[in-house]
């Protein structure tokens, strides 16, 4: 009597197995609740994909806070930072950051315009059409970006300080798993005209419902065939 019960009982409480009290959260709170007033319901996905929608506003608050300190707004820093990760001399056509940031035309015009006003970036002839201009960054953007960047980076390091190196690790290539499709999907953007990517990016993803778990819906998006083992969560892993 009074004896505690051996290992891996149902006498052993989660404190006891774990030797730590188990984490909880709003979402823990959210779930519970939606599983007493719809027991009918699989609220499992819930799990997974409010925690990453809270962790988006967090990450949006970051990202404004670390563009605000530089006179930066999010769209800003996307135009500057497609212009810098192209390498010296960084520039691209109008075209092609439309491209590489999924806007209409008149909404990038208007956008080079004010970073050029700020003089973060210039206009320059296309050598290669005699019609068309290159948006070059300027020496003024790059610091901007650089340290907006710098900044960022910082603020992301502290949204991921309750993670170890491994589990940052593993949860990259679990969210690499998920994200995959959606980027087989708007990979064609990046080549097409703007028109067409624009249309595409309108296109409904409910059309896609059927096509089972996110590396046979890869497979079909890409034109290859499904290989069970392609490619592996397991294997990502560890």
């Amino acid at each position: 009597m009074g004896q505690r019960a051996g290992p891996g009982t149902e006498a052993d409480s989660d404190d006891e197995i774990l030797g730590e009290a188990l984490l909880r959260d709003e979402v823990d709170d959210l779930v519970t609740a939606w599983r007493a007033q719809r027991p009918d319901l699989d609220v499992e996905p819930m799990q997974v994909l409010s925690r990453i929608s809270r962790l988006a506003r967090h990450l949006d608050i970051a990202r404004r806070e670390a563009f605000a300190e530089h006179g930066l707004e999010s769209w800003g820093f996307d135009v500057l930072s497609a212009l810098r990760r192209q390498g010296p001399p960084c520039q691209l056509t109008p075209g092609a950051l439309l491209r590489a940031t999924l806007v209409t035309s008149g909404t990038m015009t208007n956008r080079i315009d004010r970073l050029a006003t700020a003089g973060l970036v210039r206009r320059e002839p296309d050598p290669r059409d005699k019609r068309g201009v290159l948006v070059i960054l300027t020496d003024k953007g790059q610091a901007r970006v650089d340290a907006a960047l710098a900044g960022l980076l910082r603020r992301e390091r502290a949204l991921l300080g309750g993670l170890d190196g491994s589990e940052r690790q593993h949860l990259a290539d679990l969210l690499r798993i998920l994200l995959a499709p959606f980027d087989a999907v708007l990979a064609p953007l990046a080549a097409g005209p703007p028109l067409k990517a624009i249309h595409l990016r309108r296109r409904p993803f409910g059309s896609l419902r059927g096509l089972g778990r996110p590396r046979r819906l890869a497979s079909v998006l890409l034109g290859l065939p499904f290989r069970p083992g392609w490619p592996s969560g397991r294997r990502l892993g560890q």
